[in-house]
């Protein structure tokens, strides 16, 4: 069976519509009007199925993938919604003082020299950690000592549309120990620009070299 992620039938949607705003509600409560019976309970019982909803003592209620489904949507519409995401990014210097850059593969941005990053982890349990688990994944140093220096907020838009949005947790740390593969290039932090950097990375670099003890800075990008 094909596991359902996206709710897009409305006799689903007016169940976890009433759903997302109280913790409990009778067979009869989410039953929309003017719906035969048989098919509200065909709709009610496959968001049971695929565990969007339970059915104990109380009554129904949001199982946690419907929990976390709610959580996405917006209360109007209860469409999903795109989220920044939500990365580490390391700035990682030599003896000689060079940046390390890492290449990206994918879309947006592919061919790109960006700063070693990746997605922060549910199960990730703090965000220090998931720097040290993204240095080894990328770089494959195992727990560098790495310093939480600060935040960006970067925003790419296009003709005032939002193409994307990140919430970077910038980290620093310095090393001769790495490796160096395919899409790793060490570089002179003031000839960054000729690498075709991706949007954001040399303002990232430029602010963490103020050595403030923390920063938190938002840029707008063009794409």
């Amino acid at each position: 069976m094909i596991e359902q992620t996206t709710i897009e039938h409305h006799i689903q949607k007016h169940i976890m519509g009433i759903l997302m705003r109280q913790k409990y509600a009778r067979f009869r409560d989410l039953r929309p009007e003017n719906v035969e019976t048989n098919l509200y309970s065909y709709h009610l019982k496959l968001l049971q199925k695929q565990g969007f909803v339970l059915k104990d003592g109380s009554g129904y209620t949001l199982g946690k993938k419907g929990a976390l489904y709610v959580d996405r949507i917006t209360t109007n519409t209860l469409d999903v919604r795109i989220q920044p995401k939500i990365i580490t990014m390391l700035v990682v210097q030599n003896s000689e003082g060079e940046l390390l850059l890492y290449r990206r593969v994918r879309q947006p941005y592919a061919d790109q020299w960006t700063l070693p990053y990746g997605k922060v982890h549910v199960d990730d349990k703090t965000i220090e950690q998931a720097a040290k688990r993204e240095a080894y994944e990328k770089i494959g140093l195992d727990s560098p000592q790495v310093r939480h220096v600060g935040d960006c907020y970067i925003r790419n838009s296009d003709g005032g549309e939002i193409v994307t949005s990140t919430l970077a947790h910038v980290f620093r740390f310095e090393s001769d120990d790495i490796v160096l593969r395919d899409r790793l290039m060490w570089v002179k932090p003031h000839k960054l620009s000729l690498y075709n950097p991706a949007p954001g990375i040399e303002r990232i670099v430029a602010r963490t070299f103020f050595n403030d003890p923390f920063f938190f800075e938002e840029f707008e990008e063009t794409w």
